[in-house]
């Protein structure tokens, strides 16, 4: 059975920063893409970023791109998302997500992210 859990949400101050984590479980990991996705408070998802099966190659959103960084290892099925500069328009709950062709087949439960001063 598959499983994401994603870490590391919290309260942090505009132009903080904060380290996700997700842990997967009950496939192999090194052999899929992973992607982190968001969703801000009354709006719908948006896409972050992908990291490739080796950790090579990552894209990024243009709303994200040089502030926050995509991350795997997979000697212990984990992937991140750091996040820099972050912005009051960056609260949201982040989701990590498995990757299948060009959806996402299975998904976290989220972790919070809230930007305020």
């Amino acid at each position: 059975q598959v499983h994401l859990v994603e870490s590391g949400g919290g309260l942090v101050q505009p132009g903080g920063s904060l380290g996700l984590s997700c842990v997967a479980s009950g496939f192999t990991f090194s052999t899929y893409t992973l992607t982190w996705v968001r969703q801000a408070p009354g709006k719908g998802l948006e896409w972050l970023s992908d990291i490739n099966k080796s950790g090579r190659s990552t894209y990024y959103a243009d709303s994200v791109k040089g502030r926050f960084t995509i991350s795997r290892d997979n000697a212990k099925n984990t992937v991140y998302l750091q996040l820099n500069s972050l912005k009051p328009e960056d609260t949201a709950v982040y989701f990590c997500a498995k990757k299948w062709g060009t959806s996402n087949d299975y998904w976290g439960q989220g972790t919070r992210v809230t930007v305020s001063s």
